[in-house]
This record gives C-alpha cells, sequence and structure tokens, in this order.
C-alpha cells in the first residue's frame, strides 16, 4: 500500500506555480475560442485546464502525470478534428453556407440595386466648411459637409461648379466616406455614390418583412427561410445565396450513394485508390526484395557504395524527387519522353492519357519506396538459418527454389504488418497525387472535381478546397467513409501483427 510519503518531498511551490501558469493559459485560450464562436472546442480546452490544476495539483494523482500530456494530445489534436469533420458530415457546411440565418438576412436585406437611368457623373471640390459635391449633369451642389464617414443626408440645391475641384486621384482617398453619404435632390430622389465617376439612385434589392421572411422588391416575391435547405427559398423553388449551416443527416451520405455524378467517379476513384495502394506495395516490395538479395550476393564488390546510391532516393525529401520527376515526365520538354521520341518515336501524353498518368504515379511511388523495403529485407534476410539454405543445395534445389520455398516463406511473416502499413500509408499517399498529377486529367460527365489519377484522399481534398463550391460537408461524408476504411486496415494490420508475433513465439 501506498502514501503520500512514498513520493518526491521536494518543495511543491514551484510545481503549483508552474501550474497555475499554465492553466491560466489555457483558461485564456478556451474564454477566447468561445466568446469568438468555438465553444465546443472551447469546453474541451475547459476542461483540460480543470484537469491540469487537480492533477498537477494534487499528489494523490502523482502517477496520471506521465500520461496526462498524451491524452490531453490526442483528445485536443486527433479526438476532436476527427469528430468535428464527422459532425460536418452531417451538415450542409459549403461556400455558400458558411454563416448564420440572422447574418445571411442582414446582408440579403443590405444588397441595393443601381438605376442605371438615374446615373450622373460627379466632382468633389473643398470649401472653407469642408467638402462639396458638384453634380454637372443636374447643375446641383451637395454641401458643404464634413467626409468624416459618417452616415448623412445632405439637400442638394441649384449651384454654379465649384472653383477648386479636386482631381480624380485626390478624390479617390475620400471614396469610403462618400459611401456614407446619400444626397437628395430637389424632387426628392435620393442618389448615392456608386463608383469612383458617378451617384445615382439605389433601391434595396429585398426587404425583411418578419426574422424568417425576405420579399424583393423588384416582383415582390417572398423567400421564406427553410431550415432543412438552410436557405431563403421561395414557393418556386428559387433560393437566394448565400445560405446558412443546417444539419442534413444523411443526405450526404445519400448524394455519394445515388447521384451518378458522385457515385461513378466515386467508384471509379475507390477502386483505383485500393489498386495504386496495392501496386505500390507490390513494386516497392518486389524492388527493394531483389536489390536486397543482390546486395546480400557474397561475391559482390563494392557493396557499401551501391547501398549508398540505392538508399539515396529515401534520403532525398519526397516532395523534391516528386516535382523532379514531375519535370523528368514532361511531355514536351521532359527528358524521358526525349530519350523514348529519340530511341522509338514515342512520345508518351503521361498528364493527359489516364492510364499513362496512373502508370506515371505507381513508377514515381516505386522509387520513392523501394529503399525503405530494402532496408527492411537486407535485416530480414540475415535472420534467414543458412543451414536450411544449404541442405537445399545439396539436395539439389536451384537457386529460385531456394529463395521461393525457403527464403520467402520466412521472410513473409515478419514482413507481413509492414506490408499491410506501406498499404495504409498509400491509400490516403495525398502529397503525390498532388504534387504529381493533381489529380489529372479530369474524369468527364461529373458534377465534382474528379481525376482519372485521384485517389480518395486527393478527390476528398480537391472537393473541399478546390472546387468552387468549396463542399465541406459532403468531403466530411466521404472523410468518414475513408476513416472507416482504413479503420478496418489498421484493424487488419493489428491482427497481422499479432499472428506473426504468435507464429514467432511458437518457433521459439
Amino acid at each position: 500500500m501506498t502514501d503520500a510519503t512514498a513520493y518526491p518531498t521536494a518543495s511543491p511551490l514551484p510545481r503549483l506555480i508552474l501550474t497555475a501558469l499554465v492553466t491560466s493559459a489555457i483558461l485564456f485560450g478556451a474564454f477566447y475560442l468561445t466568446i469568438s464562436g468555438q465553444a465546443v472546442l472551447g469546453a474541451i480546452l475547459l476542461a483540460v485546464a480543470v484537469a491540469a490544476a487537480i492533477i498537477f495539483g494534487a499528489n494523490r494523482f502523482y502517477g496520471a502525470r506521465f500520461i496526462f500530456p498524451g491524452i490531453a494530445a490526442v483528445l485536443v489534436f486527433v479526438a476532436f478534428p476527427v469528430a468535428y469533420t464527422v459532425y460536418l458530415g452531417f451538415t450542409n457546411y459549403s461556400s455558400f453556407n458558411l454563416l448564420t440565418q440572422p447574418r445571411v438576412a442582414e446582408i440579403l436585406a443590405s444588397r441595393r440595386s443601381i438605376d442605371p437611368t438615374t446615373e450622373t457623373p460627379f466632382a468633389l471640390a473643398e470649401t472653407e466648411g469642408g467638402y462639396t459635391v458638384w453634380l454637372p449633369d443636374l447643375g446641383l451642389t451637395a454641401g458643404p459637409f464634413a467626409l468624416d464617414e459618417t452616415a448623412e443626408t445632405i439637400a442638394a440645391a441649384a449651384g454654379s461648379e465649384p472653383t477648386t475641384l479636386l482631381s480624380r486621384r485626390d478624390a479617390l482617398a475620400f471614396r469610403s466616406a462618400l459611401g456614407q453619404i446619400a444626397i437628395t435632390t430637389p424632387d426628392g430622389t435620393e442618389l448615392r455614390n456608386t463608383g469612383l465617376r458617378s451617384f445615382a439612385q439605389v433601391t434595396p434589392e429585398f426587404a425583411q418583412t418578419a426574422p424568417d421572411t425576405l420579399t424583393r422588391t423588384a416582383d415582390g416575391t417572398v423567400f421564406t427561410a427553410d431550415p432543412s435547405t438552410g436557405f431563403f427559398t421561395s414557393a418556386e423553388g428559387e433560393q437566394l445565396t448565400p445560405g446558412w449551416r443546417v444539419n442534413i443527416g444523411w443526405a450526404n451520405f445519400e448524394r455519394v450513394f445515388t447521384s451518378d455524378g458522385i457515385r461513378a467517379p466515386m467508384i471509379t476513384i475507390f477502386l483505383w485508390t485500393f489498386g495504386f495502394a496495392a501496386l505500390s506495395v507490390l513494386t516497392t516490395f518486389s524492388v527493394g526484395l531483389l536489390l536486397a538479395v543482390i546486395l546480400q550476393w557474397e561475391h559482390l564488390r563494392f557493396k557499401a557504395i551501391y547501398r549508398i546510391l540505392l538508399i539515396l532516393p529515401y534520403a532525398v525529401p519526397a516532395f523534391i524527387s516528386i516535382l523532379v520527376f514531375r519535370g523528368l515526365f514532361n511531355q514536351n520538354f521532359g527528358e524521358i519522353n526525349l530519350i523514348l521520341n529519340a530511341l522509338f518515336g514515342l512520345n508518351p501524353a503521361w498528364f493527359t492519357d489516364g492510364t499513362l498518368a496512373r502508370t506515371m504515379i505507381v513508377i514515381v511511388n516505386t522509387w520513392l519506396g523501394y529503399p525503405y523495403m530494402m532496408l527492411l529485407a537486407m535485416g530480414f534476410l540475415q535472420s534467414v538459418p543458412q543451414d536450411h539454405k544449404k541442405a537445399a543445395a545439396l539436395e539439389g534445389a536451384s537457386s529460385l527454389r531456394v529463395f521461393f520455398t525457403i527464403t520467402l516463406p520466412q521472410i513473409i511473416p515478419p514482413f507481413l504488418p509492414l506490408l499491410i502499413a506501406s498499404f495504409a500509408f498509400n491509400f490516403n499517399n495525398l502529397v503525390l497525387v498532388l504534387l504529381l498529377t493533381r489529380g489529372l486529367p479530369d474524369i468527364p460527365g461529373t458534377v465534382i472535381p474528379a481525376g482519372e489519377t485521384d485517389i480518395l484522399a486527393s478527390f476528398t481534398y480537391r472537393l473541399a478546397f478546390n472546387d468552387s463550391a468549396q463542399q465541406f460537408g459532403l468531403a466530411g461524408a466521404i472523410t468518414l467513409l475513408i476513416f472507416l476504411v482504413v479503420a478496418v486496415i489498421s484493424y487488419a494490420n493489428f491482427v497481422a501483427m499479432r499472428r506473426a508475433a504468435a507464429k514467432r513465439g511458437g518457433r521459439t
């Protein structure tokens, strides 16, 4: 049984002071996030601050101090982003649905339309009492007034042209202040600044007749807030943009599985993602293992130099190698096409032909991944008992048969978890696709951005950030599906590792 005397007896004052400072900083962050509208994240930080104060402030929770930072980091940087992304999948969140309903109503009600028949040029003049607006076509002057960006209405009267007119360039400095004033002509028309050169009659496009209702002034059409779609909608189905964010349930998932313009490219991309990941694992493993076997040959000279040269692609940052290959595969000026054209008269369209673009991606990924597999294989080959190989050789087995019947079966079990991990990595190899092809060429006939070389990760990225509508909700739904697939792969990795460990334990 332990008690407080079993723990360090140093003065707790420095620890308590540091705990108070860190907790105060986290509390300030929680308060700032809450008032900024991020109440959920603020609540998470508040919970972290309270837990930190309790765990680091009381000796009875001494053991929890070692695991609390990791748990807090997972909660804030892993669990919350995943949960938030999943939540977005059940909303209509997009570039058209970013705001709240009151803010959307305010924006729509503030829209103005310009009557071109009332548009008239103006000039700005400086007078003793401030500034005067001269409307030459109407023969009116308005002012004097102060251009201090305060809203005010000024009556215009007949007058002559002022003698101290400002140049167009000097008047430009008062553009913001001119936008705040309204000039009333003798016949009661209200004119407002509509640009650098004119004033005109401006009327509101919509009138907010109720909190949930807008009326278009031009034709009297009534638009009512629709909580199911997040838009102000008329009886005829016309929608006003922007809209606001609302929960739409399983609508995004329904779109994924029912819309031909989404489902067809999704299936293509889904199959290619699996194919790309499997081909990447197969090619990197095969090339890496082949090179490792060659380097194990006892009669090979200069092994150290070969190892260094073959490991170099692993030492160079991946994004640099990808950009270099992008230049090498250039259809017009790339060295690869220059060589192929000189030798065989071929000029492959690497970036515009879907099959060739996919082939190029697999080639580049093989170059990036084989050093890792080679290093692993060199270690695993050392663990294969030489007695088994010698016995098979004495029985007359060829080198290939020895490799496939003795060496390969013994290195596959420890390799299997790593191969599954490599599959999971390539399943989400976003950087390679974005830097090399950006997902292009596009798949024809789609209603969303989808390319021949897109994998699910790059497809989701383009949908969320490159599409003109930036459909974050739909991207969140697809991300959830990817998360489920990767979770299954991770579980398979765990099972494979457990079985491999059991087999090794059985042998010993």
